[in-house]
């Protein structure tokens, strides 16, 4: 603890993107059964409303590269704080539907940046044998945020301004991590970028560094010299495969469907008060966070591809039986579903979750790792924006038989994907990954 005590406080600062992320995607799940309260909104609007955060988090995506190259991984991550901060007083203050969509966006733009830059600093910061779980903290953050946005539409529910109240609670963690970030450095691998060897010398010992710090940045700088072109062609084919692939399949699943919308699934089967449906996605958001625990607890110890099995298989069952929910008539067939997508859960909380994110932070050559990342996150934005932009939709054209059909049928093209394109990169450094 002592060797590494640096390293975990920074990653503890450094996970608070990973919460804002995860708190503004789970607290519209509440706010959607009162907004509607105080504003008009149709189905249509309704699918606006809830992928705005994605139509942002797009455009976030496609600047987030420069930022963490132009100006460093730490003041990218104090941006994100200030945007975080900024767009929940705004959806607070909202008088009218556009209003809160485009501040929604703006709320979008902040995840975004934070959803690639959180898990490149953590990944750059760390050493090698800590790599995994290290930047599996990120995910962790993401499913505390969640289970706090439950827990927090769950409370504030008989509120009067419920649902401005729920949107206001962000500035909280907002400010932590804008404080937080004020007293660190950024990562070793980008001192070595700007050429500042000495800067990166010291957060190498910092951090626990069980290597020689200057055979390291000697390792870092070989990786900044190869010739770029030799290196596109033969290095970076694959890594794009593994990484657009990885993400689209973590949105492709489902699991923003079910996020974004459980309250609302569960009133669809069978409960019928605002207050029943959002006490059960507590217990949503809670196996979320504490199953996250076992996905950092294995990743480095039996791997990422074996993870990845499981998990996928998990999903695959519960999204066959929730379809099934939609057409089945039995007394106990809403607390099937309750279980089934705690069994979903689980299975994605220990897998796609925090392994999509690690993979993508792993695999891309340090030189092109901003711009790379960069790609992958736009379109794992853009498949968020369509499923969660659709899903009410498909819910009301084909029903949810075949809306969770179709999830479950992307699981098994999943689960090839992974066998036949996904290699292991446990116990690699970044260097090593780089050379396979």
């Amino acid at each position: 603890m002592k060797k590494y005590f640096y390293l975990y406080i920074c990653a503890l600062i450094a996970s608070f993107g990973g919460l804002l992320s995860g708190y503004d995607t789970g607290v519209i799940s509440g706010a959607l059964l009162y907004v509607n309260q105080s504003f008009e909104i149709n189905s249509y609007m309704l699918g606006l409303l809830v992928s705005s955060v994605s139509i942002g988090a797009v455009f976030g995506a496609f600047v987030n590269g420069f930022f963490v190259d132009k100006i460093g991984r730490r003041k990218t991550l104090l941006l994100t704080a200030f945007l975080f901060f900024i767009a929940s007083v705004f959806c607070f203050l909202s008088q009218n539907i556009t209003q809160l969509i485009i501040s929604r966006m703006i709320i979008g733009l902040a995840v975004g940046i934070v959803s690639f830059c959180a898990p490149l600093y953590l990944s750059e910061i760390s050493p090698k044998e800590k790599r995994g779980q290290i930047v599996s903290l990120h995910q962790l953050a993401i499913t505390f945020g969640i289970l706090f946005s439950y827990l927090t539409n769950y409370l504030c529910a008989n509120l009067e301004s419920n649902w401005r109240v729920m949107f206001l609670i962000g500035v909280v963690p907002a400010f932590i991590l804008f404080f937080g970030l004020l007293f660190q450095k950024d990562t070793p691998r980008w001192y070595v970028i700007k050429k500042r060897y000495d800067d990166a010398k010291k957060i190498l010992e910092l951090v626990g560094c069980s290597e020689n710090t200057e055979q390291e940045i000697q390792n870092i700088s070989a990786t900044l010299n190869k010739e770029e072109k030799i290196k596109f062609n033969k290095k970076l084919i694959m890594p794009f495969v593994i990484g657009l692939g990885i993400m689209i399949i973590q949105m492709t699943t489902g699991i923003n469907a079910i996020i974004y919308y459980a309250p609302t699934i569960f009133k669809m089967i069978g409960f019928s008060s605002n207050q029943d449906a959002l006490f059960i996605t507590i217990f949503i958001g809670l196996i979320n966070f504490l199953m996250t625990f076992v996905a950092i607890i294995l990743v480095d110890k039996i791997g990422r591809k074996p993870l990845l099995y499981i998990g996928l298989s998990g999903m695959l069952i519960s999204l066959v039986v929730l379809s099934g929910v939609f057409v089945l008539d039995y007394v106990f067939i809403k607390y099937l579903a309750v279980v089934f997508c705690a069994v979903y859960i689980v299975s994605f909380s220990m897998s796609l979750g925090p392994v999509a994110f690690l993979l993508v932070s792993e695999v891309f050559p340090l030189k092109y790792r901003g711009s790379a990342m960069s790609i992958t996150i736009v379109t794992n934005f853009i498949c968020n924006f369509l499923v969660t932009g659709l899903f009410p939709i498909a819910l009301d054209k084909i029903g949810g038989f075949y809306t969770f059909m179709i999830f479950a049928f992307i699981c098994v093209i999943s689960l090839l994907f992974v066998k036949f394109v996904v290699f292991e990169t446990k116990g690699l450094s970044l260097e090593d990954i780089e050379l396979k």
